[in-house]
């Protein structure tokens, strides 16, 4: 995504602003630089996980919510953030290999769903 103003450009913006002496203004310009920020952090976190969500599925195999649901499990069992447990995943097409810990939950997780679908 690209922004409209660089942080070098907003600065005499922000003065400006300051200048007129609307606080308020510049209170709500800077709150919504950091939220767009937030928003651009979370397309790119969702696209990975997507990715990661993709390959469970192929790999598992499973439904789109039970390979979600796997990330999930995982990420709360290894105490690792879901985006970066997901880009772990991914990273292993280009040759990484998997953290232990998330490795090892992995082979739990997948254990735990083929013993429901064997029920």
């Amino acid at each position: 995504m690209h922004q409209l103003t660089t942080p070098r450009e907003e600065q005499p913006l922000l003065t400006a602003v300051a200048s007129v002496g609307d606080a308020a203004l510049l209170a709500e310009v800077v709150e919504l630089r950091g939220k767009n920020k937030q928003l651009e952090q979370a397309l790119v976190s969702r696209a990975v996980i997507d990715q990661a969500r993709g390959m469970v599925m192929a790999l598992a195999p499973c439904s789109s919510e039970r390979a979600w649901d796997l990330l999930v499990e995982v990420s709360q069992h290894c105490n690792v953030k879901l985006r970066d447990v997901a880009a772990a995943l991914v990273a292993t097409t280009k040759g990484q290999e998997l953290p232990e810990a998330i490795r090892r939950e992995w082979r739990r997780a997948l254990r735990r769903l083929h013993a429901l679908e064997r029920r």
